[in-house]
């Protein structure tokens, strides 16, 4: 942790919105932030859901295990997701997927850690990133952040949180970056062990491309590969039985989802290249 904490001073502090972090306290919810937050979510879901299912071509693989991972796991264990990261819209994008009847429920979605430095600058845009239930995370300083206190407080809530474990829109999509450990850490901390599904995404990046000027398109085909649950409760019983710091263990968990995601995603372009023949 002091080694944490001596590298986080070092860092230059971005420029951010100063009262960035505008969640209430877990155990209390004001009515004013539940009714701001319910109009935000809605209105992106609905959109996400009329982009990608209305107006693009999306094929979902396994999409029942989605569904019911989402929305018929036992109310006291969390779920994480993780999937590749090809566009700045990825989410909320692709979970225009799911059930309407989910996306207007707040406690059915997800939250995610959002890099503090872009989505957090000014003040209206900490207030809608927050509504949408997106955490502002500071790149580079480490695991140990509030942030990422406050996502394991939800997940130990029974709540979802999803990861782009690579921590950043990866231009080139077709290698996965190195995974960042704080999903490792999540995943190793939780009072249960949550769900973990692994998700692929192709064609995301034709949506909305990643260049100027950052026209949305139309009729695009987007592949989505939804994996097998994975449950790490075993694997973290017998790292901790071993002896295993907790450096070791999330990053034993971390190499372990990266090698999933790498092929699942070796899958799904497979998939998704058949549709252009």
């Amino acid at each position: 942790m002091k080694y944490q904490l001596d590298k986080m001073s070092k860092l230059p502090t971005p420029q951010v919105y100063p009262d960035s972090w505008l969640f209430p306290s877990i155990y209390r919810t004001p009515l004013k932030w539940k009714i701001s937050s319910r109009l935000v979510m809605a209105a992106v879901g609905a959109c996400s859901k009329i982009w990608i299912e209305w107006l693009n071509k999306t094929k979902v693989h396994n999409e029942k295990t989605l569904t019911e991972a989402v929305e018929s796991r036992p109310a006291e264990r969390g779920l994480v997701t993780i999937s590749n990261h090809s566009c700045c819209i990825d989410d909320p994008l692709m979970w225009g997927v799911l059930k309407m009847s989910s996306l207007l429920s707040n406690s059915s979605m997800r939250w995610t850690p959002t890099a503090e430095d872009i989505c957090f600058t000014k003040q209206l845009h900490a207030w809608f990133f927050s509504m949408g239930q997106c955490v502002p995370v500071r790149r580079g300083c480490g695991v140990y952040q509030k942030s990422m206190d406050f996502l394991l407080d939800k997940l130990n809530y029974g709540q979802w949180v999803h990861f782009f474990p690579e921590g950043k829109v990866n231009l080139a999509d077709d290698k996965l970056l190195r995974f960042k450990w704080g999903v490792g850490r999540l995943i190793a901390e939780c009072k249960i062990s949550p769900i973990v599904l692994p998700i692929v995404h192709i064609g995301m990046e034709n949506v909305l491309p990643n260049k100027t000027p950052y026209i949305p398109q139309i009729r695009k085909n987007v592949t989505l590969l939804v994996g097998n649950p994975m449950d790490f409760a075993k694997d973290i019983e017998l790292l901790k039985s071993l002896k295993k710091s907790p450096r070791d263990i999330r990053k034993h968990i971390t190499d372990r989802l990266q090698e999933e995601l790498r092929i699942l995603h070796e899958k799904a372009t497979h998939i998704h290249s058949a549709l252009s023949r």
